[in-house]
């Protein structure tokens, strides 16, 4: 995100193996004698990358390799911050290829240029339309999904929005209007609109705040964009943790994860919302020090895909 105005455990117990391995180099190179080398394989082939339209607005879908059109595949929609552009989402949360190994399909959506060229999502009356045309991206949004849904078979109980800053918002946003298509939303240093009665999402919509405590754009706090309220990131999911009728006071005995590979150790408290409906889960994310725009390292991406993927998703490819 470019414009400080508004910049923009885990949904099952995330379990996560750190594997340390060497390879230790000969000392001499090779002789006559030497059988010859196996060769390198290959790295794991990159997704297919499409584009697909919605109401003349172009979005990119990157199809894992070797993908059957006709098999149900879970889908992950990337929402951008304010300013920020698809590509530059994708680089910063990292969860391009790890979608790919899952045999996920990954849309990245591109929100519409404002007055100034800034792309934004007319999320809440907070964040970020207020200088850009009349835009109903909740209704585009939603299109994207069936769109997807037309091209490829879709599992419609995996289907997830990940945004970030004003693309978290929006991801809200989509769940709290759209929910019988989305079921699980990953806001990163977005929130919840202050009026908690906003959102009225017609069923259970497992949903993942995740903030750094140190954010000065969106604060962790809670405050005030030009004259419009957003919620703290403790209220966002508290508001979900109402509307997926859970328990309202959140469990904090799962532990901790390292998402920030800039700040050291596992910085990351995980507080979750006991007995929620239809499986749902809602849970908060607080990265202990960080930013606006935390350094997301592997542990963020297996958490999220984890989530997006559920335990009876495909085995990593």
């Amino acid at each position: 995100m470019r414009d400080n105005r508004c910049m923009p455990p885990r949904l099952r117990a995330v379990t996560l193996a750190l594997v340390a391995g060497s390879l230790l180099a000969a000392c001499t190179g090779p002789t006559d004698d030497d059988p010859p080398a196996d060769p390198v394989p290959p790295a794991t082939a990159p997704a297919h990358d499409e584009t697909l339209t919605v109401d003349g607005r172009p979005f990119a879908l990157a199809v894992p390799p070797g993908h059957d059109p006709a098999e149900a595949a879970p889908l992950l929609v990337v929402l951008h911050g304010y300013g920020d552009e698809a590509a530059e989402v994708d680089a910063r949360l990292g969860l391009r290829d790890g979608a790919a190994r899952r045999g996920v399909l990954y849309a990245l959506p591109e929100g519409t240029p404002d007055a100034s060229g800034r792309k934004f999502w007319d999320a809440t009356d907070a964040c970020c339309g207020w200088d850009g045309p009349d835009v109903d991206d909740s209704s585009y949004l939603a299109d994207v999904v069936r769109t997807v849904g037309d091209a490829y078979a879709v599992d419609p109980d995996r289907v997830a929005v990940v945004g970030h800053s004003n693309g978290g918002f929006m991801a809200y946003r989509l769940a709290c209007d759209h929910a019988d298509l989305v079921r699980l939303v990953v806001s990163l240093a977005g929130a919840m609109p202050a009026d908690a009665g906003a959102c009225a999402p017609t069923r259970p919509v497992s949903a993942v705040q995740v903030h750094g405590t140190a954010d000065p754009v969106v604060r962790y706090e809670g405050g005030r964009i030009r004259a419009d309220d957003y919620a703290s990131a403790p209220a966002s999911a508290a508001d979900w943790a109402r509307l997926d009728g859970c328990d309202s006071e959140p469990d904090v005995s799962a532990g901790a994860l390292d998402l920030d590979v800039d700040i050291p150790g596992a910085e990351t408290s995980v507080s979750s919302f006991p007995g929620c409906s239809s499986a749902s889960r809602v849970e908060l994310w607080a990265v202990d020090g960080a930013g606006h725009s935390p350094t997301l390292g592997d542990e963020f991406s297996s958490a999220v895909l984890d989530a997006v993927v559920g335990t009876d998703g495909p085995a990593p490819r």
